[in-house]
C-alpha cells in the first residue's frame, strides 16, 4: 500500500497549494495557464513518486499549433495524470459531472474549461457538453476524451460512444489515437492499490473526419488505431 500511500498523500498535499497559488492569479488576470502548469508538475511528480515509470512514443504524430481531440483507451484511474503531463500544449478533458463536485479539484477543472459529461444518456446532455467543447477547440485549446465512456475492468477495449466522433465532425479538428497499456495491472477498477511498473502510452498519426465518408467509419478506423498500440488480449 506504500505507492499508493505516497500518492494519494501528495496529491493531498499539493491540490490545496495549486489552489492558493492558481486560483487567485487566474482570477485576476483571467490566465490559467499558471494553474494548469502547476497541475500538470503535481500530475507527473506524483506518479512518479508512486514508482510508476511511462515509456512515451510517437509526440512527432502532434501537429503543432492545431487544437486536436485526443482520444485514448481506459483501463485505469492512473491514466489521466500519466497523459496529462505528455500532451504539447494545454487540454482539457471530457469528465463526468460528479467530479466536477469535488471541492478544490471541482473548481480547477471548471477554470481549466473541462467539460462534464452526463450519465443519463438524455440527447439534451450530450449535446451541450458537445457545444461546450466545441467552444473550448475554438479558443485552441485540446479536448482530451476516453471514447469508451468508462474504464474498462479487464484492460480489453470497450465499444466506443458516438459523442466524440460527432464532436470531430462538428468542429473539423484532428483526432489523435492513443494507446495506454500497462496501467491494466497498476490500479485495477474498484481498488485502490497502487502496484508500480511501467506504463506504455503512443500517440498515433492524426485522423481527420472529413477523410472518412461517415462518422462510423472513422469512429472505425479511431478504433483500429488505438487497438494497433496495445498487446494482442486487449484488442477486443
Amino acid at each position: 500500500m506504500l505507492p499508493a500511500l505516497t500518492l494519494f498523500l501528495f496529491y493531498a498535499a499539493l491540490t490545496p497549494v495549486a489552489a492558493l497559488i492558481g486560483f487567485p492569479w487566474t482570477l485576476i488576470t483571467g490566465d490559467v495557464s499558471l494553474l494548469y502548469r502547476i497541475s500538470r508538475w503535481i500530475a507527473g511528480t506524483g506518479v512518479r513518486l508512486a514508482g510508476i515509470r511511462t515509456h512515451v512514443s510517437g509526440l512527432e504524430n502532434v501537429p503543432a499549433g492545431t487544437p486536436c481531440i485526443f482520444m485514448m483507451n481506459h483501463i485505469s484511474n492512473l491514466d489521466p495524470p500519466i497523459l496529462l503531463p505528455l500532451i504539447p500544449g494545454r487540454t482539457a478533458f471530457l469528465v463526468k459531472r460528479a467530479l466536477m463536485k469535488i471541492p478544490l479539484l471541482g473548481r480547477g477543472m471548471r477554470m481549466g474549461d473541462f467539460i462534464p459529461v452526463e450519465r443519463d444518456r438524455k440527447r439534451e446532455s450530450a449535446m451541450a457538453s458537445i457545444q461546450k467543447a466545441t467552444q473550448v477547440i475554438a479558443s485552441g485549446v485540446h479536448i482530451t476524451v476516453f471514447p469508451e465512456g468508462t474504464r474498462s475492468r479487464d484492460g480489453r477495449l470497450l465499444p466506443f460512444k458516438k459523442g466524440p466522433f460527432y464532436l470531430a465532425e462538428q468542429t473539423g479538428a484532428p483526432i489523435i489515437p492513443i494507446s495506454i497499456h500497462g496501467t491494466e495491472g497498476m490500479m485495477r477498477k474498484g481498488s485502490l492499490r497502487v502496484i508500480p511498473a511501467e506504463a506504455h502510452v503512443h500517440f498515433h498519426a492524426p485522423l481527420r473526419a472529413g477523410d472518412y465518408a461517415t462518422r462510423e467509419e472513422l469512429m472505425q478506423a479511431t478504433r483500429q488505431a488505438i487497438a494497433s498500440g496495445l498487446p494482442e488480449w486487449m484488442r477486443s
